[in-house]
């Protein structure tokens, strides 16, 4: 169905531009923009009563055991590098600590031969897939862990054009998998968009969303149909059938989607798949006093806009736009010209991050990630950038206003301006949280986010999600000091 502008949605857009025109904002530095086989599942009681006391890890049992079960080279590592680099994500803002083992798996079956191992010899277990991640969701724990590398599982199983959807190895990145469908000339596409190069896997594991959440929803919606899962126990499960739809019990899907790999595994998925429909993007521009310029783009408060649907429907639309925006002060409304030229338009967007990064040159940045009401976001956005000016500090601001979550990418030289950073993102939680939004919208929990969580959803339901870790990883061996 081609996308129209409802009301509502017109009055969403406008209330949130008057809100933004009566704040003070100082736009320059803001940037924002709008099938398997069946498996038998036979889950053991017994398995649920063991006891968490005794806890005693023995990583040298474990490593030879892995050895033994894989004598190929090259798949059991204890090289200090890949230790180290497989704790890591992409971005540096919560540096992990090194595995004491990584295994490189290529199945499902692989998997649970090293949860088998892990359980026997009481040792964690980290799982791995992409490395895109942000919240030291990667990191071992002190004592140190079984790190499975799943990178190889990237096969895309099937794909079912008639009943658009796909089934993918938890190694399929969102991007590759669009980029075969367009290959084979299937009109059909995963909406989800995160970071480039993120994997199927993590991005179920952290509930992720992207640019697209406005019109397509995130993770946690119905996008991912069911999903094949390694347990602590070592028997694997797949969370329902095929169908579009489901009635039959829990939705236990949605347990793990956004558990980062604290309840289990994720080894395969079945993704339901949405039309390609037609697409043009547009650009707004508000003017700023301080009409600078750095090496990227002019610095002003940008929005970016992404229509779909029939040619009529998305001219509609946008003269709509172009209306309300030129009643809130745009300097400058453009449409692109073709999808091509969108496609350009949209790189912008993309690369926020590397453009905040150049800012600064040398520095480094520390990615935020909280979300709200979208008639709240100009009070978060506002409070954060006071933040950032009491304590000298420069960040760049990207965003989704049409689902009011927001990226500030605050920029840091050494380890002074670094204690800064903290000081301010410890203010935007604690404010979105106020707002009566959330610390993270779509980067997940991990290490980094976990101290809010309690403020954030209250005691009930913080027991709540340690009872459910408890009762199915009850040594506490999978990618334990995560999350809850």
């Amino acid at each position: 169905m081609p996308f129209t502008t409802s009301r509502p949605f017109h009055q969403i857009f406008t209330n949130v531009l008057k809100r933004f025109s009566q704040r003070n904002l100082r736009p320059s530095s803001t940037l924002t923009n709008i099938q398997t086989k069946p498996i038998t599942n036979t889950f053991h009681l017994s398995y649920l009563q063991t006891s968490q006391s005794g806890f005693r890890p023995d990583f040298s049992g474990a490593i030879g055991a892995l050895l033994r079960e894989f004598p190929e080279q090259g798949i059991v590592s204890t090289d200090p590098h890949e230790l180290h680099a497989y704790a890591q994500s992409s971005y540096s803002q919560t540096p992990g600590l090194p595995h004491t083992v990584v295994v490189h798996v290529q199945s499902t079956e692989d998997v649970v031969k090293v949860v088998n191992i892990s359980r026997k010899h009481l040792v964690p277990i980290v799982p791995y897939s992409g490395g895109t991640s942000l919240e030291g969701n990667l990191s071992a724990p002190r004592s140190g862990s079984i790190c499975v590398d799943l990178s190889a599982m990237n096969k895309i199983l099937t794909i079912n054009e008639s009943d658009a959807d796909a089934v993918c190895q938890a190694g399929v990145t969102w991007n590759d998998l669009n980029e075969t469908l367009q290959e084979k000339g299937i009109p059909l596409f995963f909406p989800l968009d995160p970071g480039r190069d993120a994997t199927i896997g993590g991005m179920i594991s952290t509930g992720c969303s992207g640019t697209n959440a406005v019109k397509y929803g995130t993770a946690r919606g119905e996008w991912i149909l069911n999903a094949t899962v390694v347990l602590p126990s070592g028997e694997v499960i797949k969370t329902r059938q095929r169908a579009r739809k489901s009635s039959a019990g829990f939705d236990l899907t949605k347990l793990f989607i956004g558990a980062e790999g604290t309840l289990g595994i994720v080894t395969e998925a079945t993704l339901r798949l949405a039309p390609l429909l037609p697409t043009r993007v547009a650009v707004a521009q508000f003017p700023d006093v301080r009409r600078a310029t750095n090496a990227v783009w002019p610095e002003k408060v940008t929005l970016f806009f992404k229509f779909q649907g029939a040619e009529d429907v998305i001219h509609n639309n946008s003269n709509l736009v172009a209306r309300v925006m030129a009643q809130h002060g745009a300097s400058d409304y453009r449409l692109a010209e073709n999808e091509e030229e969108g496609e350009l338009i949209w790189q912008d967007r993309r690369n926020a991050l590397y453009a905040g990064l150049a800012y600064l040159p040398g520095c480094k940045g520390w990615i935020t990630d909280v979300c709200v009401p979208v008639s709240k976001l100009p009070d978060l956005i506002h409070a954060a950038k006071k933040d950032f000016e009491e304590l000298g500090l420069v960040a760049p601001i990207a965003g989704h206003v049409g689902d009011g979550n927001f990226h500030a990418l605050v920029l840091y030289r050494d380890e002074a301006e670094l204690a800064l950073v903290r000081e301010a993102v410890n203010r935007i939680n604690r404010k979105a949280i106020e707002l009566e939004g959330t610390c993270t919208g779509e980067h997940g929990v991990g290490t980094g986010k976990r101290e809010y969580l309690l403020s954030e959803l209250g005691q009930g339901t913080v027991s709540l999600m340690r009872m459910i870790k408890r009762t199915i990883d009850p040594h506490n061996l999978f990618n334990p000091g995560k999350v809850s």
